[in-house]
């Protein structure tokens, strides 16, 4: 928002201009900050993950922004593009966890790497990994258990699974419908254990794109796609065009 409001300065302070020409350049004005700030160089996740074998992702993010649903439809996108998947179930503390990834797994005919409630999420992974290099299975997405800002134990047991794992990537899940509590969690993660990419959940509900804007440019972290709705294929491509569109209208 500075950015934008300085560059609205810059534009109409001290300058002659008729009041007719004032939306236009409003408008320019907000185009080009918004395609300034959104210039972040995108990730093909596709081709990415087939740059080691196994490629490891863990999901972070805080309780209830939609991470399991999220891996199992990066999992589904990574299975139709000829990539062998296996899950992590490694969020080991919230009720049902395990079930509702392995019911996801089921369903995508991806094996799940689990062990009992209260295990050792870190271990999981590494069992993961361990069954991945075994089978020549191509990528490994773990779920995690969400933090909050006041968690620390659990904060650091996040820095635990990256130190004894050291994923590939890190993708932070934030739920689009928080508003401006996006960019508090997109600090906390990144400062923690550092974020390599975002997935933007419920961007069918709220389809306006700030809180993602804000989120993206905070971190200076590319978004992978945005979450539209609860079916494995609702996904949308990240499209810095598209958001800029909303945001104008």
């Amino acid at each position: 928002a500075e950015k934008i409001v300085d560059d609205l300065r810059k534009a109409l302070v001290g300058k002659s201009v008729k009041r007719r020409e004032i939306e236009k350049i409003v408008k320019e004005t907000l185009e080009n900050s918004l395609k300034e700030i959104m210039n972040i160089d995108a990730i093909d996740i596709v081709e990415k993950v087939k740059t080691k074998k196994p490629y490891v992702i863990i999901f972070v993010g805080f309780n209830g922004v939609g991470k399991t649903m999220s891996i199992a439809k990066l999992g589904n996108m990574l299975k139709a593009n000829g990539l062998s998947v296996v899950f992590a179930a490694a969020d080991t503390w919230r009720a049902a966890a395990l079930e509702q990834l392995e019911v996801h797994g089921k369903n995508l005919g991806i094996k799940v790497i689990k062990q009992d409630y209260g295990s050792d999420p870190a271990a999981v992974i590494f069992d993961a990994v361990k069954h991945a290099k075994a089978k020549d299975i191509d990528v490994v997405l773990a779920d995690t258990a969400g933090r909050s800002h006041a968690n620390v134990n659990l904060s650091e047991e996040l820095k635990k699974i990256c130190r004894v794992n050291t994923p590939d990537m890190k993708i932070l899940v934030v739920d689009v419908l928080t508003g401006n509590d996006t960019v508090d969690q997109a600090k906390m993660f990144n400062d923690s254990v550092g974020v390599d990419a975002l997935i933007l959940t419920k961007a069918d509900v709220y389809d306006k794109g700030g809180a993602l804007l804000s989120a993206t440019h905070t971190i200076q972290k590319p978004i992978i796609f945005l979450g539209i709705g609860q079916d494995y294929g609702d996904m949308e491509p990240y499209d810095p065009k598209t958001i800029i569109k909303r945001l104008l209208e």
